[in-house]
């Protein structure tokens, strides 16, 4: 009997004995009995010397061996990531698989995906009779190169039948491996600067080089992606590419059918359905699949010729885990790029401090874009509206209302920015000033006034609007402030036949949302686009030429120190969605701190005097990138069991192993968010210029907090390494 180390998805920081009749190698999908029931498991060792007593050692009930195996890269990464983030390692591992990998059964593995083109026959034979006009577009397409059978069903829904006929006479090769070849560029030619950038890279191939694209809005850095993706797979290696945002996939896909239409390409995205991504998983694992494109989770799919990771919009926080493993999907990838020996393109017009600070040190190469890919098209002029002492309509200046009207009457298009759903951010009584809070959370209930609700936009609950103020009875309950809502109510009203659309969380819920926008405004059906950030990334429309940006203030008097820099990058990229094309752009922001280093770097548009001030701020703060931290941190049903919870750790901490010497500890201090969903929060920070220091003082406190946390049952804790939420 050999007995075996398995990763179970359970919350404990340890690996699991089981015993098999064979030796299974690592990686293996097996399934087990834990607690009285059955789950699956990863096989992490074979062959172990147990350490318990062998009666106790219960056998491994299935071996799902058909199935490819997680590979050793697959293994070393997760273990890497449990480590580094503090997690245990079964949780991390199940975590990063999709969901059909997570069930107790056996998956159906994806057929490969087959290849049709004209065989040697077939281009001397003459095509179909001109009156069938769906059969010649087959033939023209398989002329030209190979074509899948989606792509050639999208042409004519018969097509199957057709190249079945075809195949018979010989007139058609079948080809079953993954297709790499690039279609044709159209007469697209890389300008200067990107070609210089994709030379670059590709002089690093195969070898393990980290590049940070630093390129302007509209600089044409995914044609500077998509050059470089064109060499390696044509070396039949794949390419990871890394989004942070679902709503940036659909035009992306778009591009990339365009340019790599005879590219097996498969999608990971948590809209899925669990079936197609599990499929898609297992394509990439396999080899079937070229080309992944997905969002965070995408970083620990297997790809067993991996040989390029792109990371576009790296300065996005949503690459952040916020919650359970809270990874971050830029930092796995540039490790798994060193670990593929591969290179890696960050990419962005705002990059993160982290990554500006390494490419001035020299760790990353650093790439620049600083002209506009369209030949015609410039930066946007960028105007600060002061409103301290201008009346506000409905939250518009007047000059801001007027340049709104005078665009459209032009027949240009606007986008009017707020980074806050809803119709208003509260609601309130004018007699007493109760203000309708949540009763889970340290919030304001948002007034979403067609539902007719009350929301919380943290812990999502919900209320019917009430009638009447509960303090006092009064019935003239005033809604406060703006919500893309109440402006997008506005803007019709102002703009009688204009085709206004709103784009938030709310309005864009659906998975064909976002692809039903963009064929509207292919169409030219949109006038004014209204909407949060969700509109600020990666999209490129060439109609659009003003910007309004309203109420961007209350960043500037977060807590938090990175709400500049938040700030900054947010308004950066939304004035970038302008003028695009022909037309030349305009953004106007209104403000009440037009002085303020973020809004005056906006109007220089200069990225560069905006990091490199930041920075300097930073040093002398020993701040993150010049120090690194942690969060520990407690919910509880009171503040005051968290913070005990968090005192008592502390001192057991200190008292067992003492502090590292150039470890710092902040706290125990309520979170920003100090009450959400019906807990308390406490945290205590950990700081330190010494990366290997800082982890040697997490792991005390995680040894800590696992044996006092014993007798505090509903106090939940968890470890968040380099966190983004304060």
């Amino acid at each position: 009997m050999i007995y075996h180390h398995l990763a179970l998805n359970v919350p404990l920081y340890c690996l699991f004995t089981y015993v098999h009749d064979a030796v299974l190698v690592p990686g293996t999908r097996v399934c087990v009995p834990f607690r009285n029931k059955l789950v699956v498991g990863v096989v992490w060792a074979a062959a172990v010397t147990p350490d318990i007593d062998v009666a106790k050692i219960q056998p491994i009930q299935q071996v799902f061996d058909a199935e490819p195996r997680l590979p050793e890269s697959w293994l070393a990464l997760l273990d890497f990531t449990a480590r580094y983030y503090h997690y245990p390692l079964g949780q991390a591992a199940l975590a990063a698989l999709p969901q059909g990998l997570r069930q107790t059964r056996a998956v159906r593995l994806p057929e490969p995906v087959r290849h049709y083109t004209l065989s040697i026959l077939g281009r001397q034979h003459a095509p179909p009779p001109i009156r069938h006009a769906k059969q010649v577009a087959l033939w023209q397409v398989l002329s030209k190169g190979t074509a899948d059978m989606a792509a050639l069903k999208a042409i004519y829904v018969q097509a199957a039948k057709y190249i079945q006929i075809w195949q018979d006479a010989g007139w058609i090769t079948v080809q079953t491996e993954a297709a790499y070849r690039a279609s044709p560029i159209d007469g697209h030619v890389l300008n200067p600067e990107q070609q210089a950038a994709s030379q670059a890279v590709q002089a690093a191939l195969p070898e393990f080089v980290p590049f940070l694209l630093y390129g302007i809005t509209g600089s044409g850095k995914t044609e500077v992606y998509f050059d470089i993706m064109d060499k390696v797979l044509a070396q039949g290696r794949q390419v990871l590419f890394l989004l942070p945002e679902i709503n940036l996939t659909p035009q992306l896909l778009k591009r990339l059918s365009q340019r790599f239409a005879q590219t097996t390409t498969a999608v990971l995205h948590s809209q899925m359905a669990a079936g197609a991504r599990t499929q898609n998983y297992l394509r990439a694992a396999l080899g079937q699949a070229a080309l992944v494109v997905g969002t965070r989770l995408a970083v620990f799919t297997p790809m067993p010729h991996l040989g390029l990771i792109v990371v576009d919009e790296e300065h996005d926080a949503s690459f952040k885990q916020d919650s359970e493993l809270r990874y971050q999907a830029r930092d796995l990838a540039v490790w798994r790029a060193r670990q593929a020996k591969c290179p890696i393109v960050l990419g962005s017009a705002t990059p993160s401090l982290e990554s500006w600070h390494k490419a001035r040190m020299g760790d990353y190469t650093l790439l620049t874009l600083t002209q506009r890919a369209h030949a015609a098209a410039q930066l946007p002029q960028v105007h600060l509206v002061d409103t301290r002492r201008l009346p506000l309509d409905q939250g518009f200046t007047e000059v801001v209302k007027e340049k709104l009207q005078a665009n459209y009457a032009s027949g240009g298009m606007s986008m009017v920015y707020l980074n806050r759903r809803g119709f208003a951010p509260a609601l309130f009584c004018s007699a007493c000033g109760h203000v309708f809070g949540c009763p889970h959370c340290a919030a304001k209930m948002v007034l979403h006034q067609r539902a007719h609700q009350l929301r919380c936009h943290h812990c999502d609950y919900r209320m019917p609007v009430p009638s009447v103020c509960p303090e006092c009875g009064n019935q003239d309950l005033t809604a406060v402030g703006q919500g893309t809502q109440r402006l997008e109510e506005t803007l019709r009203h102002w703009l009688p036949g204009a085709r206004v659309a709103r784009v938030d969380r709310d309005s864009t819920s659906h998975k064909q949302d976002w692809a039903q926008l963009y064929e509207h405004i292919a169409r030219n059906e949109i006038d004014v686009l209204v909407g949060t950030q969700m509109l600020a990334k990666g999209h490129d429309f060439a109609r659009l030429n003003l910007v309004v940006v309203v109420n961007a203030d209350g960043s500037l008097f977060s807590a938090d120190f990175r709400a500049s820099e938040r700030l900054f990058a947010e308004l950066m990229q939304v004035a970038g969605r302008a003028g695009r094309a022909d037309l030349p752009g305009e953004v106007w922001v209104q403000t009440q701190q037009p002085e303020n280093k973020v809004y005056q770097a906006l109007k220089a548009q200069d990225y560069t005097r905006f990091a490199d001030a930041e920075l300097a701020e930073r040093r002398d703060m020993a701040m993150p990138p010049f120090a690194h931290m942690a969060a520990v941190r407690a919910d509880a049903r009171t503040m005051q069991a968290a913070q005990q919870l968090l005192r008592t750790v502390m001192a057991a901490s200190v008292q067992q192993h003492g502090l590292p010497e150039h470890v710092n500890q902040f706290g125990p201090v309520p979170m920003l968010m100090a009450r959400l969903a019906g807990y308390e929060r406490a945290q205590v920070f950990l700081e330190s210029r010494s990366r290997r220091d800082l982890h040697r003082a997490v792991s005390w406190w995680q040894t800590a907090l696992l044996a006092e946390a014993k007798s505090h049952p509903h106090i939940r804790w968890l470890i968040d390494v380099d966190p983004m939420e304060l």
